[in-house]
C-alpha cells in the first residue's frame, strides 16, 4: 500500500511540475512571440528578416543616391554590431586639404547612427504596410490588380519617358518592379480606405447652412474698396511741388516718376488699388476714406513721407446673400466633419494596431506594442491612416516623422528616381485622381 501512495504521490507532483512550466513557458512567451525568422508580428503576419533586409538594402540605396560623390560601394547597408565594413568605406573617403582623418570610434558612431535611421524608417514603412492592408481587409477595401497596374503605368510614364530611365532606376535604386507595384498598392489603398471612412461623414443640413452664416456673416462681406494714386515724397515742400503740378493738369505718371519715392506704385504709374480700411497708416487710412472721389488731396504726412493722392474709383461694402454663401458653407462645414471623421478613426487605428504589434528584440519603433511610447503629433491637416507609406521606405537621412503626421494621399510614385528622368525630377506626389 505504501509503495502505491509514493507512486500517485510522484505522479501528481510531475503533474504539477509540468503544468507550472507550462504557465511559466507561456507567460515567458507573451513579451515577444515573433518567430526566429521574423521581425515583427502584426496580428498573425510575421514581417521576416528577409523581407526587412531587402527593404533596408533598397533603403541605403536610396540615401546614397541623395549624396553627391559618395561611391557606390557606400550604398551598402552598416554591418553592425562592429561596423567593420563600414569604418573602412568612410576612412576611404577624401577630406579637406589640412584637415585630420577622423578617428575610428568617431565613423563607428556616424555607422551606427546612420543603421539605425535606417532600421527604424525600414521597420516603420513594413509595419504600416501590414496595418493597412490588415485594416484595408477588414473594410472590405480592396485594390484590383488592373487598378494597381494602370496607376503603375501611368505614375512610370510621368516619372521616365524613356524605358531606358525605368531601367536605369531599378538598376540604381536596388527596388524590382514587383516592389513598386506593391508601393503602388498601398497608395490606391490608403485613398479607398480614407473614402471608405469619410463617406457617410458631411451632410449638413439647411438649418446646420443657415446658422453658420447668421454667426459669421462678416465672412461673407465684402468691405468698401478705394483705388488710388499717389506720390510718396520724403518731405513737404517736394509733396507741394508734387501737388502743385497736379492741379495744373500735369499727368499723374509725369509726376509720380518726377518725385514719388514709393517704387512699388511708381512702376505702375501710381496706382495703389483695391485699399481697405483700416490697410494704411491711420492719418493717410483716414484722409482716404474722407475724400471725395476725383479730388487731389494732400500733403498727407506719414512715417514713410508725406503723401499726395486721387481717389479714382470706390467699390462699394458689400454682403453675399445666404443663397449665394450656401454652397461655400455646405463645402467647408462637409470638409470639417470628414476631417473630423478621419482624425477620430486615425487616433483609433494607431492604438488598435500597435496593441497588435509585437516587435522582435533589437527592431522596436513606436509602432511596437513592446516598444517606446508613441510622441504626441500635431494636430491638423488630412493624416494618412496609421502612418501609410508615402511610396516607399523613407530615405535614412535623419528620424523619419511619426506615423500620424504623414499626409494624404501618399504617392506611389518611385521614390528617388534619377532627376535626369525626362529632364526633371519625378513627382513625389501624384495629383488626385491620378
Amino acid at each position: 500500500m505504501l509503495p502505491t501512495l509514493l507512486v500517485m504521490r510522484k505522479i501528481r507532483f510531475v503533474t504539477l511540475f509540468l503544468a507550472a512550466l507550462a504557465v511559466a513557458l507561456l507567460v515567458a512567451g507573451c513579451g515577444d512571440d515573433v518567430p526566429k525568422n521574423g521581425v515583427a508580428k502584426v496580428g498573425d503576419h510575421v514581417i521576416t528578416k528577409a523581407e526587412f533586409n531587402h527593404w533596408l538594402a533598397a533603403a541605403a540605396r536610396q540615401q546614397s543616391q541623395g549624396q553627391p560623390g559618395q561611391p557606390p560601394s557606400a550604398a551598402a547597408v552598416p554591418d553592425p554590431p562592429n561596423f567593420t565594413n563600414c569604418i573602412a568605406e568612410k576612412q576611404k573617403q577624401p577630406v579637406p586639404k589640412g584637415a585630420q582623418k577622423p578617428p575610428a570610434a568617431q565613423l563607428k558612431a556616424q555607422c551606427k547612427q546612420q543603421y539605425d535611421g535606417l532600421k527604424t524608417q525600414t521597420m516603420q514603412f513594413l509595419i504600416s504596410a501590414q496595418w493597412l492592408q490588415q485594416e484595408a481587409d477588414k473594410r472590405g477595401v480592396k485594390a484590383t490588380p488592373a487598378q494597381v497596374q494602370k496607376t503603375f503605368e501611368d505614375q512610370k510614364k510621368q516619372a521616365f519617358p524613356k524605358e531606358a530611365d525605368y531601367q536605369k532606376f531599378l538598376k540604381t535604386s536596388g527596388r524590382t518592379e514587383a516592389d513598386l507595384l506593391f508601393q503602388v498598392k498601398l497608395s490606391v489603398l490608403t485613398n479607398a480606405l480614407q473614402a471608405k471612412v469619410t463617406e457617410k461623414a458631411g451632410n449638413p443640413s439647411q438649418k446646420d447652412i443657415a446658422d453658420y452664416y447668421n454667426k459669421n456673416k462678416k465672412r461673407f462681406a465684402q468691405p468698401e474698396s478705394r483705388d488710388l494714386l499717389v506720390v510718396l515724397t520724403k518731405n513737404q515742400k517736394k509733396a507741394q511741388a508734387a501737388l502743385g503740378e497736379l492741379k495744373k493738369k500735369k499727368p499723374w505718371k509725369a509726376v509720380v516718376k518726377k518725385y514719388s519715392v514709393d517704387t512699388a506704385s511708381k512702376a505702375q504709374g501710381g496706382k495703389l488699388p483695391g485699399v481697405t480700411k483700416g490697410t494704411q497708416e491711420k492719418a493717410f487710412d483716414a484722409a482716404i476714406f474722407s475724400a471725395q472721389k476725383g479730388q487731389i488731396k494732400g500733403p498727407v504726412k506719414t512715417q514713410f513721407g508725406y503723401y499726395v493722392f486721387q481717389v479714382t474709383k470706390v467699390t462699394p461694402a458689400s454682403q453675399q446673400t445666404l443663397a449665394q454663401a450656401t454652397e461655400t458653407i455646405k463645402n467647408l462645414l462637409k470638409s470639417q466633419e470628414q476631417q473630423k471623421a478621419l482624425n477620430d478613426f486615425v487616433k483609433d487605428f494607431q492604438k488598435s494596431n500597435r496593441d497588435k504589434t509585437v516587435c522582435a528584440k533589437g527592431f522596436t519603433t513606436e509602432q511596437c506594442k513592446n516598444g517606446p511610447k508613441p510622441k504626441t503629433a500635431p494636430q491638423g491637416g488630412q493624416q494618412a491612416p496609421g502612418g501609410a507609406p508615402s511610396g516607399g521606405p523613407p530615405s535614412a537621412g535623419g528620424s523619419a516623422p511619426a506615423p500620424q503626421q504623414q499626409q494624404v494621399p501618399p504617392s506611389g510614385a518611385p521614390q528617388g528616381a534619377p532627376p535626369g528622368a525626362g529632364g526633371a525630377a519625378p513627382p513625389q506626389q501624384v495629383p488626385p485622381g491620378g
